[in-house]
């Protein structure tokens, strides 16, 4: 007998994860594929809000429903403290001693696995088979060459799957389901996650205090770029106290600013698609472009905020001609917050005390040169800006002459 064991943490279990389950029992023959659940893994930390692990396991029993010789396994949920494979497989092994048991994983934990807790007695005790998550070709052959490895250290029985995937993560899944935009979720999965309010879903995210504005904003980012939105909403409020401004108003329109950053271009346009945004062909051409006009909607639709704050988010990346002061104040402050470092940056910060509209001016020069030198799109909006602003800068130089 062939048994499967998929592991993960499922936070959600989505359309992907239901997606391999079917593949990975077509192609590798199983006679049994175990889902299983894990209820505090080891390789990283639960997302903050994420629901008990029972919840989880329910989830789990709906998404998985379908798939013919996929089971629940809760075996790590009944276990105390770290969720370790090596434990699971052992486990299994004693329980199924004539089976062949094969050890199911993506790409990103493949690659990792000499650094698991006892790789070598995991590769004793089942085979490892290694799915496509995207069809990056640098990726698999990175895989294959971690494959021979492992053969030749371990000893190491090592399939490599050929599958069909969707190319989305549970954590791509939590954001949009706290956007109001829910996608790659089975229907029993999304009914349930709403019926209970996970993830997000639950809690009116309008008015919120700041402080858990933030919380809940950081919460959404990627770890790394948390620094530099926590950098901008700072650097926003003292620019707002500067230039005689609303400080609450700028720090809410800060801490916004790139909640919607971390999704990809394919997300992007399903926000837009969800809120029925009309965009410019430059702006459909170039998704990168658009983190801030649908970052701008999230702030209005789902955290209830002004259109002052919705305006600055809109436009904190291209710029307009003639904007407002807090518009100016994001803009500038997404430049040069303390975590930026470029050439010319603090020329930037130095004209932010001095002259607004300057240091507008300046900010735009600094981003249109850049994309010529890279040969990429402007935005009209941006050129528009430019061509606003240079008369300030101009005025600027001339009294600085005189």
């Amino acid at each position: 007998m062939k048994i499967g064991v998929y592991g993960g943490s499922f936070n959600p279990p989505h359309t992907g994860h239901v997606l391999a389950a079917a593949e990975l029992i077509r192609a590798l023959q199983l006679d049994r594929l175990l889902i299983v659940p894990a209820a505090n893994p080891p390789h990283k930390s639960l997302a903050p809000g994420s629901p008990s692990p029972e919840a989880r396991l329910a989830l789990c029993r709906a998404a998985f429903s379908g798939v013919e010789k996929a089971e629940l396994c809760d075996l790590e949920l009944r276990r105390e403290g770290k969720s370790y494979t090596v434990d699971t497989l052992a486990a299994l092994k004693a329980a199924n001693p004539e089976a062949e048991l094969i050890l199911i994983m993506g790409t990103d934990m493949f690659l990792s696995f000499s650094t698991w807790r006892e790789p070598e007695r995991i590769a004793s005790l089942a085979a490892l088979a290694v799915m496509k998550r995207d069809e990056r070709m640098d990726t698999w052959a990175q895989v294959q060459r971690e494959a021979e490895q492992l053969r030749r250290s371990m000893s190491a029985r090592v399939i490599q799957v050929e599958n069909r995937c969707v190319q989305i993560s549970s954590t791509t899944v939590r954001r949009l389901l706290a956007f109001g935009a829910p996608d790659c979720l089975e229907q029993q999965v999304l009914d349930l996650i709403l019926q209970n309010g996970w993830y997000l879903t639950g809690d009116s995210l309008k008015g919120l205090p700041f402080a858990r504005l933030r919380e809940i904003s950081l919460s959404l980012h990627d770890e790394k770029r948390r620094a530099h939105v926590d950098g901008t909403c700072e650097t926003s409020a003292a620019l707002a106290v500067h230039w005689g401004a609303d400080r609450e108003t700028a720090r809410r329109a800060g801490i916004l600013h790139d909640i919607t950053k971390a999704l990809g271009p394919k997300e992007q346009l399903h926000l837009c698609n969800k809120y029925a945004m009309m965009l410019t062909p430059t702006q459909r051409e170039n998704p990168k472009l658009l983190h801030a006009k649908t970052g701008a909607v999230i702030a209005r639709e789902v955290f209830g905020e002004s259109e002052e704050v919705r305006d600055a988010i809109w436009w904190h990346t291209t710029g307009r001609a003639a904007m407002t002061t807090l518009e100016k104040i994001l803009y500038i402050a997404d430049y040069m917050e303390p975590n930026r470092s470029f050439p010319g940056v603090e020329t930037l910060r130095d004209l932010a005390g001095r002259n607004l509209d300057a240091a507008v001016f300046c900010g735009l020069d600094q981003s249109i040169s850049h994309l010529r030198i890279q040969g990429r799109v402007i935005d009209p909006d941006s050129l528009n800006a430019w061509n606003y602003y240079r008369k300030f800068s101009e005025r600027s130089q001339q009294r600085e002459t005189l």
